[in-house]
């Protein structure tokens, strides 16, 4: 006798749809039929983070709204409507599926591309070296100081492109119903740590760690930032002041770029290290090859990571973030996928490749990504590309 699987019990049906992992599967189990979908909530709030997607360079003759995205799960292109991530806006990071966004203003816009919901950090007027902003000075709208204690002025633009390196949240803005949230910025201009609460009208700055800039990650609770030696810096910005520890590990020497990952129950240090490379006359880096290590914290000391298992890595201007492999079509594990985040120099409308692919931990190989095959010159644009994890909340 056939079953009417329309007619499960709506507990049965709700308890099956919090067995689904995948974003796309619990769309096409809401599609199923009319008594699925409404047995079941709409926004699925209990979905692990997803495979990334990867926001692709506008050109500056494209005028539209779109944004188009790179699945690799389905090696499809996605077309969004973004018009706030559009046209000369710069990324400052992605977290927890949410980008951020700075223009030729002092606002910071948090936006999910999934949803278009959105909010507003504090503005970057309201960073403690800035001293005042006004737009009736032309070129010179904003007036700095600088470590030493020298004043300077900067342009919409320069503020836009040069103030802050990456700014990572502790969780989806939108998440819960309380929405606690904290943002922690890495500023280019002095190398500081600025926080902000949801509610702060206000940055922070998070004193004596200024050298710990190289990238920041949230983990357990708390803000791990690291060196150039891939040194850590510890922040709990959970009370009403800043609480900071070292985990004086030995020094890492000779890499380019640091990275951290959380994987597990643990932290990851991910060194990238780049050559000078020569396209079309012009002088561009590359990256060569990654080194992943392991916080002991018996040393404290890294650990080398040979093998990643079923574990793939996913850096560059992203908030960086580790996925198992298994289960997921598109993708491999023990590899590093990886965009270029390091020079705007690389992005001023040269002809070349984007430093952008899959490093192979295995065998130190490197494999260009789908929607960048090898060879497929053409001309830089910047932002360049960015991952992005697909959000519904």
């Amino acid at each position: 006798m056939a079953v009417d699987w329309t007619q499960l019990p709506p507990e049965i049906i709700e308890t099956i749809s919090r067995k689904i992992t995948i974003y796309s599967d619990y769309l096409h189990f809401q599609a199923v039929c009319h008594a699925w979908k409404s047995s079941i909530p709409k926004t699925p709030n209990h979905l692990p983070p997803q495979l990334p997607w990867l926001l692709l360079p506008q050109s500056q003759s494209n005028q539209s709204s779109y944004r188009a995205f790179f699945n690799l799960s389905t090696y499809k292109f996605h077309s969004l409507n973004l018009p706030e991530a559009s046209h000369h806006k710069k990324h400052c990071g992605s977290s927890h599926g949410w980008l951020i966004i700075l223009d030729d203003s002092p606002s910071i816009l948090v936006i999910n591309p999934l949803t278009r919901r959105k909010i507003h950090l504090p503005a970057i007027s309201t960073f403690p070296n800035v001293v005042s902003f006004d737009y009736a000075n032309v070129g010179r709208e904003y007036l700095l100081v600088n470590p030493q204690g020298e004043l300077y002025t900067a342009s919409l633009r320069q503020m836009r492109d040069g103030f802050l390196k990456k700014v990572v949240m502790s969780s989806s803005p939108l998440e819960n119903k309380g929405d606690f949230f904290v943002a922690m910025a890495i500023l280019c201009s002095t190398g500081d740590l600025a926080y902000c609460k949801n509610g702060d009208g206000l940055w922070n700055v998070v004193e004596n760690v200024r050298s710990f800039s190289e990238d920041v990650i949230y983990f357990n609770g708390l803000f791990y930032a690291v060196n150039k030696a891939g040194q850590i810096v510890v922040c709990d910005v959970n009370g009403n002041s800043p609480k900071v520890s070292l985990i004086e590990t030995p020094r890492q020497i000779g890499g380019d770029l640091q990275y951290l990952v959380s994987s597990g129950d643990g932290l990851l240090l991910v060194t990238r290290y780049l050559d000078l490379d020569v396209e079309f006359d012009i002088f561009i880096y590359k990256t060569a090859r990654f080194e992943v290590f392991k916080l002991d914290l018996n040393g404290p000391r890294w650990e080398r990571v040979t093998s990643l298992g079923d574990m793939m890595l996913f850096i560059g201007d992203n908030s960086s973030l580790a996925l198992s492999a298994s289960g997921l079509s598109g993708c491999t594990g023990d590899c590093i996928y990886y965009t270029d985040d390091y020079s705007a120099n690389n992005y001023d409308g040269h002809v070349g490749e984007h430093d952008l692919g899959i490093f192979k931990l295995s065998d130190g190989s490197i494999e260009p990504l789908p929607c960048y095959p090898r060879n497929s010159y053409s001309r830089l644009q910047c932002p360049p590309p960015l991952w992005i994890s697909p959000n519904p909340c």
